[in-house]
């Protein structure tokens, strides 16, 4: 037996020879084609490209937007060109590494290489739970080597420096929550002034702002791909507030009186938001990451004026925002904060599970808060 047809009827398959022991043979290689494939075997004859188109179709509905996006980008761009034409069924390890070695000759990052890499096995073992003879060599291929990231923190008297040239700028607060918080980009974007509370210095994150990818890109008709399962509030074009990949990244962070302070100050002359954004754009709308990257650097280029020389990452280049939050883990670690207190700060684990504990769970955040504030010249 070979399974089942989706109709419920039993798979059968006929193979022919010459001669007895010719079909005997072909039998036994069409069942090792059956059980190498993981199931019932599909039709032998489906490409990498026919089944990608398929995948993406099914993962459509389940993977988050930028997941997504990344993998049809990677299925696109790259494994189709390269080996669309293949059958499934003849794969071999030398296929997957020709995806690799074509994005290496295009000078893309081993980290670009890997992620693509992922895709692919993720692609072909999906190929083999559906029944497709999918060599099962193919999907132990190893990923190509990761490259050295040249990812680092900032020094701590540049991260004071910038923090000394934001508090003179209305917004400066931004900044603040990037060095002393940690938040991630699209966690200080998307935050709302409901999500703040100023009275018992605390701040929730619950949501970060997205763009949701249009079913059909560039096509604005087609309306957003959301997953099911996926709560998102529009906010203006393609800009979603969403909910954190994980329930480690829903948390309540307390706030130092120095933010506490400068957040009352900024609420008072924050340009008006419909969505309640904490950093909207000057026409209350939300502002773009990029934008929000060009005003991070124009703090290290402020900086490096006043100093009258350059101010720079040690490979030459501006450090990124996302580097801030680099700064924020080490200055907790250097102040000697547990490190399960670091996890529930930073959101990498869920250490405040509901509201109702505030009072007994935030003692020891705050404490690391204050520890972090003092290294940063952030007095009261």
């Amino acid at each position: 037996m070979h399974g089942f047809t989706e109709r419920g009827t039993r798979r059968r398959y006929t193979v022919k020879g010459d001669t007895e022991a010719q079909a005997r043979t072909r039998m036994r290689k069409r069942m090792g084609e059956v059980l190498d494939g993981g199931g019932a075997a599909a039709s032998s004859k489906t490409t990498v490209k026919q089944w990608a188109e398929e995948w993406l179709d099914i993962v459509e509905r389940e993977l988050r937007p930028q997941p997504f996006t990344s993998a049809r980008s990677a299925v696109r761009r790259w494994i189709v060109p390269t080996i669309g034409h293949k059958r499934l069924s003849d794969l071999a390890p030398a296929d997957v590494r020709k995806v690799a070695n074509a994005q290496r000759s295009a000078g893309l990052k081993p980290s670009s290489q890997r992620r693509t890499h992922s895709v692919l096995i993720t692609m072909l073992k999906a190929a083999r739970a559906d029944g497709y003879a999918v060599p099962s060599i193919v999907v132990e291929v190893k990923a190509p080597a990761a490259g050295p990231s040249d990812r680092s923190d900032l020094p701590l008297d540049l991260a004071v420096e910038i923090l000394g040239v934001a508090a003179e700028i209305p917004q400066g607060s931004r900044w603040v929550a990037a060095l002393l918080q940690g938040l991630r980009q699209a966690e200080a974007l998307g935050l709302t002034w409901d999500e703040v509370d100023l009275e018992r210095g605390l701040l929730t994150i619950s949501w970060q702002l997205q763009p949701l990818p249009y079913r059909f890109p560039r096509d604005r008709s087609s309306g957003f791909r959301v997953p099911d399962g996926y709560e998102a509030r529009q906010v203006k074009g393609r800009w979603h507030l969403v909910r954190p990949k994980t329930r480690a990244g829903w948390r309540v962070i307390p706030l130092v009186p120095w933010m506490v302070t400068s957040l009352k100050a900024w609420r008072e002359i924050a340009p008006e938001s419909e969505h309640g954004l904490v950093w909207p754009t000057l026409d209350g709308g939300p502002c773009d990451p990029k934008l929000d990257d060009v005003e991070w650097y124009a703090l290290q280029e402020t900086v490096a004026a006043q100093r009258g020389a350059d101010v720079q990452h040690p490979a030459g280049r501006p450090f990124t925002i996302h580097e801030a939050r680099h700064t924020t883990a080490t200055l907790l670690l250097e102040a000697g904060v547990d490190p399960a207190v670091i996890i529930a700060i930073l959101g990498h684990s869920s250490m405040l599970s509901t509201k109702g504990y505030l009072h007994v769970k935030t003692a020891p955040l705050a404490a690391a808060m204050a520890a972090v504030a003092e290294r940063l010249q952030l007095a009261a």
